[in-house]
């Protein structure tokens, strides 16, 4: 199987209290969006959403908006997440170990994880993106071929 992991983002849509939205239109950066259409352009058995809170979301979970952040985590807690995120790909019947997983994120999402994952690619990496900028205009040039 292939399965492209795509990581949340900050900018969100405000909700009101207690309101839900699919996870997939919760995360409204030009980020997240791009990212969600190169997915879709790797034709992947199944897509899924890295969030901070929740860990691992399928796209159609119903989620209201929070404020959550990877980045600044500890080591132990980002740990814990990948964890969590391995846990949650089992329940899902992915074989960490032989599918395909595609990570579309920054390296407080894959650093723990990515070693974990026998058939990784990380294209953020292997093309040299070093920031948003370079990774939006990489997902630019992938998204106009």
């Amino acid at each position: 199987m292939k399965i492209v992991l795509i990581s949340c983002s900050a900018t969100k849509q405000q909700l009101p209290p207690g309101a839900k939205v699919a996870a997939k239109d919760l995360y409204i950066s030009s980020l997240f969006r791009k990212a969600w259409q190169y997915a879709q352009l790797l034709a992947p058995d199944k897509i899924f959403i890295l969030s901070a809170k929740h860990a691992l979301l399928k796209p159609t979970d119903m989620i209201e908006t929070y404020n959550q952040s990877l980045t600044n985590a500890s080591t132990e807690t980002r740990k814990q997440w990948t964890d969590k995120v391995l846990s949650s790909l089992e329940a899902e019947g992915i074989n960490p170990a032989k599918d395909e997983i595609i990570i579309l994120a920054g390296k407080s999402y894959w650093q723990h994880l990515a070693p974990k994952l026998g058939n990784v690619q990380l294209p953020y990496v292997k093309n040299n993106c070093r920031g948003i900028g370079h990774i939006l205009r990489f997902l630019n040039n992938q998204l106009k071929k």
